[in-house]
């Protein structure tokens, strides 16, 4: 009989944000995979918790993801839990899960903390729709290469970043993007949790001035929408039309000219000629 994942949520600064769902799951499985067994055995203690953990990050994945796989299809039972928030989201859970679908072991969720979804909630930013972007690459040129598929992206766009490169991305965005209005959430659920409203130019000057401390989601307003520039021949059909359908010529100008922007007069005199 094959065993279980459990992807357990953890707080991303506060404690008193864990779950007692999430206590309970922590108890009761035969053993943990985490990403850094020196930050989850301090959730651990805090709580009492004693479980076996298995270090499981982006450069052991590989191996030690089908470690814990065997030892589920053994029938024991693992949760995966991450330095902070949930687990698989920009963070190499994403291929332990995946495993487990492939090898008919069931996953289930013990939801928690997210920083995407508690920056967008304070930020004051579009949330309707938006995309999640995680990590740009240390790479420049990646990064580039990053920011330029998205500079004709509409939605909000939610990135994640760490202080010693805040400064080299926001540069970065200001020459792809041009300016943008941006929100910068840092240090959620902390002490000094902080939503900074600006625009790239006053980042950039804000934090050249003031080192950048602590981790950071940043929210960036979509592109907006190009207004169509319209030529005088497409004014003229547009007023042409209005005259097939009964409108005077004065009337069709002039109604080609709230549409389009042009001169009335420059369309009139055309539909004259």
């Amino acid at each position: 009989m094959s065993g279980k994942l459990y992807v357990v949520g953890t707080p991303i600064g506060n404690l008193g944000d864990f779950s007692p769902r999430a206590i309970e799951t922590l108890k009761k499985v035969d053993f943990l995979a985490v990403e850094d067994t020196r930050v989850t055995v301090k959730l651990l203690n805090h709580f009492d918790i004693k479980k076996e953990m298995l270090a499981y990050y982006e450069h052991n994945k590989a191996s030690r993801g089908n470690l814990i796989l065997e030892r589920m299809l053994k029938g024991e039972t693992c949760a995966i839990v991450s330095d902070a928030g949930m687990p698989a989201i920009s963070d190499p859970g994403e291929d332990l899960v995946r495993l487990c679908h492939q090898n008919g072991i069931p996953v289930e969720s013990v939801p928690g903390p997210s920083a995407i979804t508690t920056a967008l909630s304070i930020s004051g930013m579009a949330s309707g729709r938006f995309c999640f972007e995680g990590f740009l690459t240390t790479q420049k040129n990646g990064r580039r290469t990053h920011l330029e598929e998205l500079k004709n992206e509409k939605r909000t766009m939610v990135f994640y970043e760490a202080p010693h490169k805040l400064l080299a991305t926001l540069n970065d965005m200001l020459s792809v993007f041009g300016e943008r209005d941006i929100a910068i959430v840092r240090e959620l659920t902390k002490l000094h949790e902080t939503v900074f409203h600006t625009n790239f130019t006053g980042a950039i000057e804000h934090y050249t001035e003031n080192a950048p401390r602590g981790e950071f989601v940043l929210i960036i307003s979509g592109a907006k929408e190009q207004e169509k520039v319209y030529t005088l021949e497409e004014a003229v059909l547009i007023a042409k039309k209005l005259v097939s359908e009964g409108q005077s010529t004065s009337f069709a100008a002039k109604e080609s000219a709230n549409i389009t922007g042009l001169k009335k007069g420059d369309i009139y005199k055309s539909l004259l000629d």
